[in-house]
């Protein structure tokens, strides 16, 4: 773990010297939740009390990330931008680039080469939720990595529907395979990746898979040969939702009215995690207040 992690006055840790940048994959079709996304895009999809792409911003606000790019249908674009505009309210930077056609997760460092400019990135699937003990921590740890990739592992029942690594008898990676037949292992990738200065390039390498995308899991695997990937294990105490399929969104709903109604507050309120850590002050969270006055979120933010 990395030693440079402080906490700020009310105890979520913020990192010295963090990541910067991140990226949130907000395109593709949804085909998963039809007919639900035959008229709205899959990010905006309510979970609970937020639209989804809420959850995925909040995981690269606690990574420690400043300048974010959001990739979307062209089609999409200016509802998303409507929804988090330039980033400033919560002391980011928002940026948007279009995805003409998805063509496999690594394209997103295609389209994001010009934003990622040689550096560091973390990318987060705009579907992917992540709640936990600890998680704030981790982020914070992996993104002060300069060098390699980091993935994570997380065991799950049905392995065969994702990424899956294998692992030796020192839980050394051993292999990746996409969605395999025959898993070797139980423990599938989630979708949350930070890749060094390198990453561009490795995705330049790729060739399309049988399915005809630039696979994610290809990216790792070359990475892995390379001796440059790291794999994180999620414990019990962080829950990972996949929120592409009717099941699991409806699982990731009733988890977090569940944990908010029990524990009283919010799962992925920027407005909180940026004041938290000091991006914006009280004076900049009145604009939220005024906003959403009158409304069960803007209740809450009265109570920061």
């Amino acid at each position: 773990m990395i030693q440079d992690i402080l906490t700020d006055g009310i105890g979520l840790p913020v990192a010295k010297h963090s990541l910067r940048k991140g990226i949130i994959l907000a395109g593709g079709t949804g085909s998963r939740l039809f007919p639900i996304t035959h008229s709205v895009c899959k990010q905006l999809v309510p979970v609970y009390d937020k639209p989804m792409i809420y959850y995925p911003l909040a995981a690269l606000m606690l990574a420690g990330v400043r300048d974010i790019l959001v990739i979307v249908n062209p089609e999409d674009i200016g509802l998303f931008s409507r929804l988090l505009g330039d980033g400033s309210q919560w002391g980011l930077d928002i940026y948007y680039a279009e995805q003409e056609r998805p063509d496999g997760l690594a394209q997103a460092f295609l389209i994001g080469e010009e934003f990622i400019d040689g550096d560091p990135v973390c990318l987060v699937l705009g579907d992917n939720l992540f709640h936990g003990d600890g998680l704030a921590d981790l982020l914070l740890a992996v993104s002060e990595r300069s060098e390699g990739a980091t993935i994570f592992g997380c065991r799950v029942e049905y392995p065969e529907r994702y990424g899956v690594i294998d692992f030796d008898g020192d839980g050394v990676a051993l292999s990746l395979e996409e969605k395999p037949e025959y898993p070797k292992s139980n423990f599938a990738v989630p979708g949350i990746y930070f890749f060094d200065h390198k990453v561009v390039d490795y995705a330049k390498m790729l060739e399309p898979s049988p399915r005809g995308e630039l696979e994610i899991t290809d990216l790792n695997r070359l990475y892995l040969e390379r001796g440059e990937l790291r794999v994180e294990i999620l414990d019990e105490s962080i829950v990972w939702f996949d929120t592409g399929v009717p099941d699991a969104l409806a699982d990731a709903t009733r988890f977090v009215q569940q944990i908010q109604q029990r524990d009283g507050f919010k799962i992925a309120c920027p407005e909180e995690i940026a004041l938290s850590q000091g991006r914006i002050d009280r004076s900049r969270l009145g604009d939220a207040l005024a906003k959403y006055q009158g409304t069960p979120y803007g209740d809450y933010l009265e109570t920061l």
